[in-house]
């Protein structure tokens, strides 16, 4: 018994780092991805989405949105930067929200949520 449990917790630990890499993997790839047409200056750009996970302490959000045609994405999960720290009052996790972001220095940045 002992033995079989172990496995089972062996096989659901790989299955999570398997995961945890391809979403990595699938993240560096938007690098590549097509951005749209530029603007002058910032473009502001909105999506809506469900909140994964909340790391306030990085001032970060992971979210799962919606396609967001002003940048030709598909829907994915992705990390976002949190412009003021008051936006995380509003950034739960299993919350569906919508979402303002911007291209920021080192990744795209929230800068609004109803």
């Amino acid at each position: 018994m002992k033995k079989s449990l172990i496995t089972s917790l062996a096989a659901v630990v790989l299955l999570s780092a398997t995961a945890a890499m391809a979403q990595q993997k699938s993240m560096e790839g938007m690098k590549e991805m097509p951005m749209g047409k530029p603007a002058a200056g910032q473009s502001m750009h909105m999506a809506k989405g469900k909140v994964t996970r909340v790391d306030a302490g990085a001032n970060l959000v992971t979210l799962a949105h919606e396609p967001v045609k002003s940048l030709n994405w598909p829907a994915m999960t992705m990390g976002f930067q949190v412009k003021d720290k008051m936006l995380l009052d509003q950034l739960s996790v299993g919350k569906t929200v919508e979402f303002e972001f911007v291209k920021g220095g080192k990744g795209y940045v929230i800068t609004g949520v109803k």
